[in-house]
């Protein structure tokens, strides 16, 4: 069994890793993990952390009790969203700091063990894989909250599950179970709550196992650069000589041997390498 290390607890986030799986909790049980200004900014900061260690691989995000998460934490009184001036600027520079995760090259696997609702569903939207509580509840629910859905979900929903189906979500704030989800295309799979960390971080392992760490950070940053992307032969074009540069790297040599010597590989490559400022210039396939 490999070691496990477990982080302090900061502003409502505790941190295990165990190998190259590194597992983030979100850790307010007592108020159904939901999100705190502090704690949004803490969350951030480990994932920009365990991105830039190369022995982490995957990350897998969970919740402690029965809940992922209720949401925003908003206190009695109806004005948690109502904003003053200076909390507007502090809200603001802070938004605009924040590391994103489409831009790390490490796989963000969302364990909703429980409910999730708000922005404690905007979020995982953010991440790669989405495993669900087939029995829990999820909605953004914002339009019956007098908001609007945020945390960038009114761009990237539609392109998850489709323009008609978002359009829906979104306008009604419904909820929906975990199994609908998956037929909806927004989670990956539905199972029982107890087994939904469980096979998250069978995915994780599988990964870490079995891939090379630059194959995968690359290719996640190409595949949300290329959501941007309205030009498909420049798309091609990148693609193309993103392939021809990795095929040059030793990883490649190593996956074809491993495969053919029917033996694990052992890929060298940190997963934040740098790719070549010429890949995928403008101007078609170079040739």
């Amino acid at each position: 069994m490999p070691e496990t290390v477990s982080t302090a607890v900061g502003d409502g986030i505790r941190v295990e890793t165990a190998g190259a799986v590194a597992t983030v909790w979100l850790d307010r049980p007592d108020r159904g993990n939901a999100f705190t200004r502090a704690m949004q900014v803490e969350l951030h900061r480990r994932f920009e952390s365990l991105d830039a260690d190369d022995d982490v691989r995957v990350i897998v995000v969970t919740g402690a009790g029965k809940l992922f998460s209720a949401g925003a934490d908003m206190e009695p009184g109806g004005n948690a969203f109502a904003f003053d001036a200076e909390q507007h600027r502090l809200a603001k520079t802070e938004i605009t700091q924040r590391p994103r995760p489409w831009r790390m090259r490490t796989p963000i696997i969302g364990a909703l063990n429980g409910s999730a609702v708000g922005i404690g569903l905007t979020f995982p939207v953010q991440w790669d894989i989405r495993i669900v509580n087939e029995n829990a509840k999820y909605g953004f629910v914002f339009t019956r909250r007098g908001l609007i859905p945020e945390q960038n979900s009114l761009w990237l929903l539609p392109k998850l599950v489709g323009l008609s189906v978002a359009t829906e979500l979104l306008l009604t704030g419904r909820l929906f179970t975990g199994a609908e989800a998956v037929r909806l295309g927004l989670a990956s799979e539905a199972l029982p709550g107890d087994r939904v960390l469980a096979r998250a971080r069978e995915i994780a392992a599988d990964i870490a196992a079995n891939t090379a760490p630059a194959s995968v950070g690359v290719t996640k940053q190409l595949l949300y650069e290329m959501l941007g992307q309205d030009d498909r032969e420049a798309a091609f074009a990148r693609e193309w000589e993103i392939f021809r540069w990795m095929g040059r790297q030793p990883d490649s040599a190593e996956g074809v041997q491993s495969f053919l010597e029917k033996r694990a590989p052992v890929f060298a490559t940190s997963k934040n390498v740098a790719l070549p400022e010429s890949a995928g210039a403008p101007g078609g396939l170079d040739v």
